[in-house]
């Protein structure tokens, strides 16, 4: 990992085949292009990832210098009244692990879930102990390499609040939260402003974690569009209605000298997004 913050995208941008690229096979290049550092695959309709593409898309990324991540099937319910669900979540995950490892990465970026017809405190305790499950699995299978990274969500029916997920990532000592900035902004009313609110949620994960997973935490970063019930969708860096900023994040995280990955979910936009951050970055620390 590196000793500052590496963007990226979730997914090519627009422009992907706007510049001639084709195949998923060149999003290493296209990444490089575009001076990013970092991408993550989508896996949110399941992992459909075939060993060949895998290892062309593998070279590509060690070429480039990129790194991977991977986000798991958006249907992995950790807080499921039905055990079978949970149970077929831990398989769902062990797919993720073995896809990310072919790519060359090591994290997988999950949803926790939903609370449903339960208390937030009974989907919680559901949510650890699938949590517990996925990580004893996944070192039986021998994938103790592979970092789950259970992510802040935007609605606030969602298990996913910033103190679920430190919970969650209390269950062991490898697993490392993937904090939603949009999310949490969006979830709670756009309460993200300026540098207060990044200091308190920086502190936050400082003071839960107390390790390197509060200095190379996972991240996602977009501005999205909420109601009462939180996120509606996702926009892009030219839509300035809806937050949050991102520059008083970057500057936190340049004071503090903390290096996340910081994956960017612009709708559409995501790479020239992501560009924009890593350049404003850049001025920060000086080149």
């Amino acid at each position: 990992m590196s000793d500052r913050p590496l963007f990226g995208t979730a997914g090519a941008s627009e422009s992907f085949r706007a510049m001639g690229y084709k195949s998923s096979a060149q999003v290493p290049q296209y990444t490089a292009a575009m001076g990013l550092d970092a991408f993550e695959y989508q896996c949110g309709r399941g992992v459909r990832l075939g060993e060949e593409l895998a290892k062309t898309i593998r070279a590509g990324a060690e070429a480039h210098g990129i790194y991977f991540s991977l986000h798991a099937p958006y249907y992995i319910s950790m807080s499921s009244l039905e055990e079978e669900k949970r149970l077929k979540s831990v398989d769902y995950i062990l797919q993720s692990a073995a896809a990310v490892r072919a790519l060359g990465g090591r994290r997988v970026v999950l949803h926790a879930g939903s609370c449903g017809k339960q208390s937030r405190e009974a989907a919680l305790a559901k949510a650890l102990d699938t949590m517990a499950r996925m990580q004893a699995a996944l070192d039986e299978a021998g994938f103790s390499d592979i970092t789950l990274c259970p992510e802040t969500m935007g609605k606030v029916g969602q298990l996913g609040s910033l103190e679920e997920v430190l919970a969650l990532c209390r269950v062991d000592k490898r697993i490392t939260p993937c904090i939603d900035f949009g999310h949490l902004n969006a979830r709670d009313g756009g309460w993200i402003r300026g540098k207060e609110q990044y200091e308190y949620i920086l502190d936050k994960l400082a003071d839960a974690l107390a390790d390197e997973r509060a200095v190379r935490f996972h991240a996602h970063f977009s501005r999205i569009e909420y109601t009462a019930g939180g996120e509606k969708r996702h926009l892009t860096f030219a839509d300035t209605v809806f937050g949050p900023p991102f520059e008083p994040l970057l500057e936190a995280l340049a004071r503090r000298g903390l290096s996340p990955v910081i994956i960017c979910e612009s709708a559409g936009t995501q790479a020239e997004d992501a560009a924009a951050m890593k350049r404003y970055y850049a001025g920060l620390a000086g080149g």
